[in-house]
């Protein structure tokens, strides 16, 4: 898969592209990705900002999920996601891996985990993605 297509799925800017956010890899039940821990991803205390990695977690799941049904005329949108913060990180890189628990017809379940460099879990993540039919116009 080419990198442009992961990285840039609708041609239009996204949350993803303000934060830094980059897709590795996509295979059929397995996404990686990337985010930066720098002003973009802070919240006050300098810290990763929780809501920035649920954005990873709920991005590297809905790839996945786009990329199984696209080609039947379908789309993919997040229903659900809870995260557990479980370790602060101030700079670097956090990873992302999402793993395809569930596929089903209607809605898939995603397992996500974030990692800092030095593979510790920072992040726990499960999301729900709906499969639809794919908007008009799209």
């Amino acid at each position: 898969m080419e990198s442009n297509e992961m990285n840039d799925l609708s041609g239009v800017p996204t949350i993803a592209d303000a934060i830094g956010l980059e897709v590795l890899s996509v295979e059929p039940d397995c996404v990686t990705g990337r985010l930066p821990v720098d002003h973009r991803t802070h919240q006050p205390y300098g810290l990763l900002h929780g809501g920035a990695s649920v954005v990873l977690a709920e991005t590297l799941g809905s790839v996945g999920s786009h990329f199984i049904v696209k080609d039947q005329g379908k789309a993919a949108v997040g229903v659900e996601v809870n995260a557990n913060h479980v370790r602060s990180v101030r700079s670097g890189w956090v990873y992302g891996q999402a793993n395809l628990v569930h596929k089903g017809g209607k809605m898939h379940v995603w397992s996500i985990e974030i990692k800092d460099e030095e593979d510790r879990l920072v992040c726990t993540s499960r999301l729900t993605v709906m499969i639809i039919s794919k908007p008009s116009g799209n």
